[in-house]
């Protein structure tokens, strides 16, 4: 028996069913603040991959070469993949607004909401440097949650120019700030203890370590944070700029609706090496599967990739966790089928029926026949077990009559309706998902 590679795994119907209303969902909340869909290739160079990526996700990247000897890697992520389309086409308008779903790869220890293939939403802004750019991407994320009825969650939001700046006033040198920001955002996962290991392998003494740490705890209300890291780097040059990017997303935030989610976090770094301003990562309360979208500003990727010097900034729901949340906090119906109705009837009046179908099929409806031979009853037997709400049956008396049954599998009744009749009554009776 061969089973999925470790990490990976198969959707049956029902599940796929569950996935897919999920990212239809996001994908109508996407559109809805103008984003259009940008396709990209699932394995990329991996020099363009590990460029600016980071050590640790460089080790995760899955690498191989082909039959031409050239090095490529799966997409772990879909931004640089982006950034790679608009340092090559100069011509885009800007703002660039783009959405993309799919399948990414990191081979990473497996563990619940966390797989070696994960589906991933990102939607990016190229071109604005305004804070409200950052805030519109984090009200998307907002809006997709709450659409999948989600309202318990928490923003997250740092900026990696602060943190470099509370390492210089440790006395760290600036030249090690992607190593720290890469121990930093480890923090929740393995503890203070070890981030201070991992920064004494860096060269950083423990009296500082823990000064650090100490100084990017501070967190709590937007205004009220800002505030004391206001204060905390006072006579430091352009000190005050350094928080006009985080002050002008907490005032976006209050005219998009959702400030109330926000807390300053200055221990937030995020993992990848691009980021080069503010960060966000979006969490659920009492919930341990991590993230559920996370992001920030990248202004020189695009550059680094051979464009033109173009800021932008961007966020990625990680539809693996959504999914286990959902499946955990019931929010699906059980559904097996996306077969809306079933034409049945006896093997001499296939014709009739399969012309039934086609009726059906062509006024938008969903509809399946028999293609095993089966009596009528062990093809009503058949749509019962599949969970199919309606079932035509074609018959040879209804059919001079010029109709057909149309039966409700779920209240068990039965009405004759008229030929030109039975797409108007089949709507009627749809369930309301459907």
């Amino acid at each position: 028996m061969f089973r999925p590679p470790r990490g990976t795994r198969d959707f049956l119907p029902e599940e796929m069913i569950r996935r897919n209303r999920v990212l239809e969902t996001v994908k109508r909340v996407f559109e809805s603040y103008g984003y259009d869909p940008l396709g990209t290739p699932a394995f990329e160079s991996w020099e363009m991959l590990k460029l600016k990526s980071g050590e640790d996700v460089i080790n995760e990247i899955y690498y191989f070469k082909d039959k031409s000897d050239r090095e490529l890697g799966l997409r772990f992520e879909m931004t640089a993949s982006m950034a790679r389309v608009v340092a090559s086409k100069r011509d885009l308008q800007l703002p660039f607004k783009r959405y993309a779903i799919g399948p990414c790869w990191r081979y990473e220890r497996p563990e619940p909401g966390r797989f070696r293939e994960f589906y991933q939403a990102d939607v990016d802004i190229v071109g604005s440097s305004d804070p409200m750019s950052d805030a519109e991407v984090l009200a998307v994320a907002v809006d997709c949650l709450k659409a999948l009825d989600f309202n318990d969650f928490r923003i997250r939001l740092g900026d990696r120019r602060i943190l470099e700046a509370l390492i210089e006033v440790v006395g760290i040198p600036g030249e090690k700030s992607l190593d720290v920001f890469r121990a930093l955002d480890k923090l929740d996962k393995i503890g203070e203890e070890e981030v201070i290991k991992a920064l004494g392998a860096l060269g950083v003494d423990k009296e500082t370590s823990r000064r650090l740490l100490e100084l990017t705890s501070l967190k709590g209300p937007p205004r009220e944070t800002l505030n004391a890291v206001k204060n905390l780097l006072f006579g430091r040059e352009g000190y005050q700029t350094l928080c006009d990017s985080l002050s002008g997303i907490v005032e976006y935030a209050e005219l998009y609706g959702f400030s109330q989610y926000l807390t300053v976090d200055l221990s937030l770094a995020r993992g990848l090496d691009y980021y080069t301003g503010p960060v966000f990562e979006v969490g659920l309360a009492g919930e341990n599967v991590g993230t559920v979208a996370g992001g920030g500003r990248y202004d020189r990727l695009i550059e680094l990739y051979g464009g033109r010097p173009t800021p932008a900034t961007g966020i990625s729901l990680g539809i693996e966790r959504i999914m286990t949340l959902l499946e955990r906090r019931g929010f699906f119906e059980p559904i097996n089928t996306v077969t809306q109705v079933f034409v049945a009837s006896t093997a001499a009046l296939r014709k009739e029926a399969i012309s039934v179908a086609r009726r059906l099929r062509g006024a938008g409806l969903s509809a399946d026949m028999d293609l095993m031979g089966r009596s009528l009853a062990n093809q009503l037997e058949y749509v019962d077990k599949k969970g199919i709400s309606l079932a035509v049956i074609v018959g040879e008396k209804e059919l001079r009559e010029g109709c057909v049954a149309l039966r409700d599998m779920r209240q068990k009744k039965q009405v004759n309706v008229k030929l030109e009749d039975l797409v108007k009554e089949i709507r009627a009776r749809l369930p309301a998902e459907s």
